[in-house]
């Protein structure tokens, strides 16, 4: 059977006279938010009951990592990390990237001091890590009504980022639309984008979400070149169906973006059958120009 392995070209190195060899091109994964099958998976007793085959399944369509969406207190999906990475590996699954997030307290947003809540973050990274998570990624927070605030927030992402670094995880965060909302004539996207150390916060674009807000994402990618480490491929339901999101303008300028890894996320079902929606959503990019130009067969 066919996996789908994403291959980024990476710029090649020219064969020298000394002997040089051209560099390898970048291996790459197409992953699934694992939001997306919530109804099967999305607690503990559905985790139980479904996920050796939900796994099974996202495989045999060509997929090779997922991204988590249901941690809490030390577990994925009700089960230590430990099992939850060989769930997946039984798959032939990675586990490539987590959603998992923290708000500050009122008294640590007006005192800017978050001591408390990194200490929540000490249990969830090396949960991650033992997971084998590459990425942890914030999926939203409560937005302050002050730029001062927001502020905090942004030197918040920077503390976490430097921990994960500390655990070799890349820590990043994902938008909804109302990032692209402003807060005392500031877009919130563009504050935090410009507010965070590129050294320890990425975004994940959510390239959908993006487009709701009324903001093109291929102008942020030029805007902001080499913060979007991650991108959420994704459409109102099935990749593709809408027509109201650009894919080609955006793997066009993936390199532009920064993108390392994407992540395919579903809303709902148009036929209401999970497995031919998301076998839907993998058929389209087997497709596209972007990925006929970099499948590796």
């Amino acid at each position: 059977m066919k996996r789908i392995s994403i291959i980024i070209l990476s710029a090649l190195t020219v064969l020298t006279a000394c002997g040089q060899k051209a560099q390898e091109p970048v291996k790459k994964e197409i992953g699934l938010q694992l939001y997306s099958i919530r109804s099967v998976i999305g607690n503990p007793e559905l985790y139980a009951a479904n996920h050796e085959e939900a796994f099974k399944a996202l495989a045999e369509m060509g997929y090779t990592a997922v991204e988590a969406a249901s941690y809490n207190d030390g577990k994925l999906y009700g089960v230590d990390p430990e099992q939850y990475k060989a769930d997946l590996e039984a798959a032939g699954l990675k586990s490539l990237s987590s959603h998992i997030g923290h708000n500050l307290s009122p008294e640590e947003l007006a005192s800017g001091n978050f001591e408390e809540s990194m200490k929540w973050w000490d249990q969830a990274i090396a949960a991650h890590k033992a997971a084998g998570c590459k990425y942890i990624v914030t999926p939203s927070f409560r937005i302050p009504e002050t730029l001062e605030g927001l502020k905090t927030y942004c030197d918040y992402f920077n503390e976490i980022g430097k921990k994960c670094a500390e655990n070799g995880i890349l820590y990043g965060y994902h938008n909804h639309s109302h990032e692209f909302n402003k807060i005392e004539d500031k877009v919130i996207y563009d504050f935090m984008l410009e507010n965070t150390d590129p050294k320890y916060v990425f975004f994940e674009m959510d390239v959908y979400w993006a487009c709701m807000g009324r903001a093109y994402p291929v102008e942020y990618f030029r805007k902001y070149p080499g913060r979007f480490t991650m991108l959420h491929i994704k459409d109102h339901l099935e990749l593709g169906e809408s027509g109201m999101v650009g894919f080609d303008a955006i793997f066009n300028n993936a390199d532009v973006a920064g993108m390392k890894d994407f992540i395919v996320e579903l809303e709902g079902y148009t036929n209401g059958d999970w497995k031919e929606s998301i076998k839907m959503c993998a058929d389209y990019l087997l497709k596209s120009d972007f990925v006929k130009k970099s499948y590796n067969e």
